[in-house]
Parts: structure tokens; C-alpha cells; sequence
């Protein structure tokens, strides 16, 4: 054996969203450090960066959220930190437009920082990051299906160049009804007019797959499509050419590095949900099938994120999902400037500043995510393969600082004591439908296979 990496041993730490505003490397609790080293042993350590980085060069687009920016310069804060590679798919992607996205991606090059999901074009988005490590090779790829039309990256042709934008996994939503509910919406097809509007499309030639469709059993209402069933229920599946186009990138992948991840962003809410009262846990249906499509097409793990909260983790064919990791660094309060449209929504005027809109958008700290501490606990993965099969799972809980001031929360540190039982309880529940077993020991968590 002449390389380490023909081994494959190899170890992976993951995170969630990284919404970075401000330094890293100032701060010496130990608890702080302590997380550092566990993304610094890890031989790769892969994050979300649902962040821009850009200095307001780019116009903005109307979110009614938070404008994501920081200064580049908070980049090399992530790779002090051990930070390896970032996913940049997710629904922020375009707050400052296409300029402020692409700027993004050109700091990131600029700082060595690899990332997936966005590019100057779709192959660009789908594309792989590669991290070279002791250990092998890594490719990183990510996508996001919660994304603005404006954002969705698109292919080019010979004679025009591609779209900008991020790698979006669109997805089909189907409402399976029963037969009363069915002959309702067929009546108000016909009465309405919509079947003559179908027809008429159909005549010029504007749709070619009505003709396929089963009348009896399927319908459009309204832009939306209807099943005939014996049951109610909302159902999703991913867009097929959507995986298509993914997969040949994973394929090539695999020849160029010996071992694949996939991101993914996923704002969507399943209905299965128990946990708490709330769906808010459970991932959608198409974000499941994606996540065991990623690994039947060979990648060693799966890491999502978008929810802002823990979801559970599935042992998949001896392959980790992990269908959200919550967040890793939560400064999305401290970002500087906001537009007239954020303030007006909380009938500020001119005479307010940021500080004054960010206190009050969370209500001084006891509403929407600065209420809820379930957004401020989370956990990093590290995931330990041996001879290319995964062993052993460990589960570092993070406290974000929940109840503390603006200038203080949203940086992690390795919890300790109270949050830490609370962090693993909380994941072992939601992983609880999947059959996955996680053992506390201590402040940890593990999974052992």
C-alpha cells in the first residue's frame, strides 16, 4: 500500500448553516475551542454557507427576510475555524441578485475556499468541489429546493451562454383526493371554463401533454394537480430531469475522488411530523426520495439543512442522511444594512437604524427564531468510515446562546450539561421513525454500526 488513502479510512464532520457576520478567532472559552478542534481533527469538514459575501455592489431582490451579507472577509474565519468546503445552494442565494451571488463565488475562489452548488451555468451549479485531504478524496456536491425562479441556474447552448444560479431541485406536488372532491373540481373545471382554455391551448399547440393525462383519474385545478384516491393526502416526488442531470455529475465524480457527499437546502415540511405538536420536523417526501436516490448513486453521506432546526438522521443502505442539521453559526442579526421595505414592515422610518429593526423583528428577543430555542441547538456530525464503510457516528451538540443578547448569541461552542441532553433527546425523538438508535454518553451522542 502506497497511499493513505487506499485505506479508506476517513473521517467527515458536518454541519448546517453557517450565517456568519462577524470574527472567530477573537474568542478563547474552551468550549469554543473544543468544537474547533472536532472540525480541525475531522480530515474534511463541510458547512452550509447561507451567507453572501459582497460589499452592496449588487442590487437587492425583495425577500421579506434577512438580506444575507458579510464581509468577505468572514471567510477566512470559517477556514481558521477547520472548515473545508461549503455548500452555497440555499434560498438566500439571490438577496443581492445574480452580481451579489457571483461575487460570493468569487471571493470564495479567491480565498480557497471550495463550494458547491452555484455557478455561472447549471453544470456549473451541479458540478463537484474537491477537497483534498490525508485521508482521500473528497467531492461535494449540493442543491436546494427552495429557490426563487430568478435563482435557478439554467443550461447555455453553443450560440448563448448558460444562466447564473444555484442548483435547484425542483420538485411535483400531487393532492390525492376522494371521489365527491374529485367530481367537485371536475364541475368547476367545466363550469368555469378551464376545460376550453386546456382545449384551446391544446389547438395552437401550446401544450403537449394533455393528451396523456387519464381524465378519469387525474386533473388540473387551478395550476395544481389532482388524484383520484380512496384517501386524502398530499403527496411530492422530485423532478426526474432534475436527478438526471445530477447524477451524470456524480458519476463523473466518482472517477475523479474516493468519496462523494451531497447538500441539500429543504425549507419544505413533511406532514407526518409529531414531534412537539408540530410537521415543522418531519422532511418532505421528496426530500427523502432524494436523499436515498443521492446514495444509491454512491455517495458516502448525505447532510441537509434549511429548517433552521434538527431533523432526524436515517441509516440508508450503511450510508448516513442527515435531513437537517439545524444551524452552525446563527449571526443573522448582525448584518448592517437593511432596505427601507425591511423597516417599513415594522412601521420603522428613517429615524430607526438596523439595531432598532433587528430588536424589533424578534420582539426584543422573544419571538420568531430568537424565540424558540430549538434554532439555537444543534449538532456537528462526524462521521468515521473504515475500509470505505461507515462505523460509527459521533454527535457533538453546539449552543448558539439562546436568551443572550444580539451581540453575544449565534456563535457556537460545544454545549455542556443541560442543552447537550436536551440537543440529543430532541435528535434521538426525531430520528425515532427512521429506526435509528443514538446513544448518549455523557455530553455526546453516537451512532455505532
Amino acid at each position: 500500500m502506497i497511499y493513505d488513502a487506499e485505506k479508506r479510512d476517513i473521517s467527515i464532520a458536518v454541519g448546517g448553516d453557517a450565517m456568519i457576520t462577524r470574527r472567530m478567532q477573537p474568542f478563547r472559552e474552551e468550549a469554543f475551542h473544543k468544537l474547533v478542534k472536532v472540525l480541525r481533527d475531522a480530515d474534511v469538514s463541510v458547512v452550509n454557507l447561507e451567507m453572501l459575501f459582497h460589499d452592496y455592489e449588487s442590487s437587492w431582490q425583495w425577500s421579506g427576510a434577512t438580506y444575507t451579507r458579510s464581509d468577505p472577509a468572514n471567510l477566512d474565519e470559517l477556514k481558521w475555524m477547520g472548515i473545508d468546503a461549503v455548500t452555497t445552494a440555499n434560498n438566500h442565494s439571490f438577496d443581492f441578485s445574480e452580481g451579489g451571488f457571483l461575487t460570493t463565488l468569487q471571493h470564495c475562489h479567491e480565498k480557497g475556499l471550495p463550494q458547491a452548488g452555484g455557478g455561472h451555468n447549471i453544470d456549473e451549479a451541479r458540478a463537484p468541489a474537491y477537497v483534498d485531504s490525508a485521508m482521500g478524496r473528497v467531492a461535494v456536491m449540493s442543491a436546494t429546493s427552495t429557490f426563487s425562479d430568478q435563482s435557478r441556474a439554467g443550461p447555455g447552448r453553443p450560440d448563448f451562454p448558460g444562466r447564473p444560479g444555484v442548483n435547484a431541485l425542483r420538485h411535483q406536488l400531487v393532492h390525492h383526493v376522494e371521489r365527491d372532491v374529485f367530481d367537485a373540481l371536475n364541475k368547476a373545471n367545466r363550469e368555469l371554463g378551464y376545460d376550453d382554455h386546456k382545449v384551446a391551448s391544446n389547438a395552437f399547440g401550446f401544450s403537449g401533454v394533455e393528451d396523456a393525462v387519464d381524465h378519469s383519474t387525474e386533473l388540473e385545478f387551478l395550476e395544481k394537480k389532482f388524484l383520484l384516491s380512496e384517501e386524502f393526502g398530499i403527496h411530492t416526488s422530485p423532478n426526474n430531469d432534475d436527478l438526471s442531470g445530477m447524477a451524470k455529475w456524480i458519476r463523473g465524480s466518482q472517477k475523479l475522488s474516493d468519496f462523494q457527499i451531497y447538500g441539500a437546502h429543504c425549507h419544505e415540511s413533511g406532514s407526518a411530523g409529531e414531534y412537539h405538536g408540530t410537521t415543522r420536523t418531519s422532511p418532505p417526501e421528496f426530500l427523502e426520495d432524494f436523499a436515498r436516490w443521492t446514495i444509491d448513486q454512491g455517495c458516502a453521506l448525505f447532510a441537509g439543512h434549511g429548517p433552521h432546526l434538527l431533523r432526524g438522521i436515517e441509516i440508508y443502505k450503511n450510508r448516513p442522511i442527515f435531513y437537517s442539521l439545524g444551524n452552525f453559526i446563527f449571526q443573522n442579526e448582525s448584518v448592517l444594512w437593511l432596505p427601507d421595505e425591511s423597516y417599513r414592515r415594522f412601521n420603522l422610518t428613517h429615524e430607526h437604524t438596523p439595531g432598532d429593526y433587528l430588536d424589533t423583528r424578534s420582539g426584543g428577543g422573544s419571538r420568531a427564531f430568537a424565540g424558540d430555542p430549538v434554532f439555537w441547538q444543534s449538532v456537528v456530525a462526524v462521521c468515521n468510515y473504515q475500509g470505505g464503510d461507515l462505523r460509527e457516528i459521533v454527535l457533538h451538540p453546539i449552543d448558539m446562546g439562546h436568551g443572550r443578547p444580539i451581540p453575544q448569541r449565534g456563535r457556537p461552542v460545544m454545549a455542556e450539561g443541560e442543552i447537550a441532553q436536551q440537543t440529543l433527546t430532541w435528535l434521538q425523538e426525531v430520528s425515532k421513525p427512521y429506526g435509528t438508535e443514538i446513544t448518549i454518553e455523557g455530553d455526546t451522542g453516537y451512532i455505532r454500526l
